[in-house]
């Protein structure tokens, strides 16, 4: 199963999220660049706990370097498809949490985890030798607060059978506690880090993500974050959404609805519409025209149930325009 995305719109490009993204993306150009001292430079900017509790290694790193590591261990991956991984997933989970949250107090939150899940695997790992790095901790936080904030969204996932694409919604309080408990499982019968893996430090990053999640929220946005928030309102929904179906009874047609922003309103917009249930082509692609009102309806023949006679009804799509 491949998550492609979260159902909830975020109303704000994800600056702070994004900008994330980039500087891991950087950060492993650098550690790819630095060829055979590569074990070297993890090794410095790693989390080694052995680092602080042996006195022998310690000799050789500066506490300032000892104190970047805190940080920095949480930019450095062991390789592109683990980048790949954990970029995808903060991606996916981290628009929603920074746009309820704001960007200043989620770029404090991020770091906050990221910490957090350090901490948590040096505890239970105090002597290890092996550097831990990743931004997983810090993504597990940013997975713990969105378990929190949005339990009734869906995660959009791809399950390719036989190269055919399918997409499946999963419920988010079901695909983030099977995760945390699969994260638990596998710390629960690993002795340190078993298969390379910081177990602990994902489940301190879940956990103290819910618990940082609470106390940031305390504190009020400020006017700068009103203000950013106009700069980075969205001008478009999802290209990919999903319609929610109903039928009727004695009606072959079912009814959906597609949400559209006053911009593709007014310009017109093409979209990914993925059907979930009773249809001959589950994802296909619709054309919304320019001038479209909301509350307008799309009629795609053929798309509804069947009628025993061996037709079809239609499927009626109602345009949503947004705030």
């Amino acid at each position: 199963m491949i998550p492609i995305r979260d159902t909830i719109q975020s109303k704000n490009y994800p600056i702070v999220n994004n900008l994330i993204i980039g500087v891991n993306i950087f950060v492993y150009l650098i550690q790819m660049s630095q060829g055979s001292d590569q074990n070297i430079f993890i090794f410095t900017y790693g989390l080694v706990p052995a680092k602080f509790s042996s006195p022998e290694i310690a000799a050789y790193f500066s506490p300032l370097q000892q104190f970047i590591s805190l940080f920095s261990f949480m930019f450095l991956h062991g390789g592109f498809w683990h980048l790949l991984g954990n970029m995808w997933s903060l991606y996916i989970f981290g628009d929603n949490v920074e746009d309820r949250m704001g960007p200043f107090r989620y770029l404090a939150f991020y770091i906050l985890c990221g910490v957090a899940s350090g901490a948590s695997h040096m505890f239970l790992n105090w002597h290890s030798q092996i550097p831990t790095i990743g931004a997983s901790g810090a993504i597990a936080g940013v997975m713990g607060a969105y378990f929190l904030l949005y339990p009734k969204s869906r995660i959009l996932t791809l399950i390719p059978i036989f190269f055919i694409p399918y997409f499946i919604e999963i419920p988010a309080f079901f695909f983030l506690g099977i995760w945390f408990l699969i994260q638990f499982i596998s710390a629960a019968g690993a002795a340190g880090q078993g298969g390379g893996i910081a177990w602990w430090a994902h489940i301190g990053g879940f956990i103290f993500g819910m618990i940082f999640l609470r106390l940031l929220d305390r504190i009020p946005s400020t006017g700068i974050t009103g203000e950013v928030r106009k700069k980075t309102a969205k001008k478009k929904t999802h290209h990919l959404q999903t319609a929610r179906v109903m039928g009727r009874a004695g009606d072959s047609n079912l009814y959906g609805s597609v949400t559209i922003t006053a911009r593709e309103e007014r310009l017109g917009s093409r979209k990914l519409i993925n059907i979930p249930w009773g249809f001959k082509k589950r994802l296909f692609r619709i054309t919304i025209p320019p001038a479209v009102k909301d509350g307008a309806v799309l009629r795609l023949a053929g798309m509804g149930k069947d009628t025993g006679d061996g037709g079809r009804g239609d499927l009626l799509l109602k345009i949503k325009v947004e705030d």
